[in-house]
């Protein structure tokens, strides 16, 4: 069953690890790896990653990505996204410690976030804003 527009948005909004996908090149298949979002209904979707990394890079030159989020409990369920990018900007503290606090238990968050930023570099916030979606609920397996 295709989810309506509020449930496959209120599923984006949980906290759920996706997959980002972006063009590869020619000849090459996307890269595709995990990755931390935030996200709130109705808005635009937003990661953080290296400013050198090949992921940033990729994006950049593609102009837009795709994110696929799933969960099989209580139900198989998955919503993919997909839109172009709308502003590339320098992290902040406060978007680490929110993106951050929304996967980890808070007693690891400060240890994250020091470790994130001696070994990560420059990171960037990429947001992309949501065009087309596929989603199903495909109900208990």
């Amino acid at each position: 069953m295709t989810l309506s527009r509020k449930e496959r948005e209120e599923f984006l909004a949980e906290a759920h690890v996706a997959a980002l996908a972006v063009e590869a090149g020619k000849g090459r298949a996307p890269l595709t790896v995990p990755i931390w979002y935030q996200y709130e209904p109705g808005g635009d979707i937003w990661v953080i990653t290296g400013l050198d990394s090949r992921k940033n890079r990729l994006i950049q030159a593609a102009g837009r990505f795709s994110l696929m989020i799933d969960r099989l409990e209580p139900s198989v369920r998955y919503v993919t996204v997909e839109g172009p990018v709308t502003e590339t900007v320098p992290a902040t503290f406060d978007q680490l410690r929110e993106i951050s606090s929304r996967y980890l238990p808070a007693e690891r968050v400060d240890e994250y976030i020091d470790v994130s930023s001696r070994n990560n570099g420059e990171q960037v916030v990429i947001r992309m804003r949501p065009e087309r979606w596929l989603s199903s609920d495909l109900g208990t397996v």
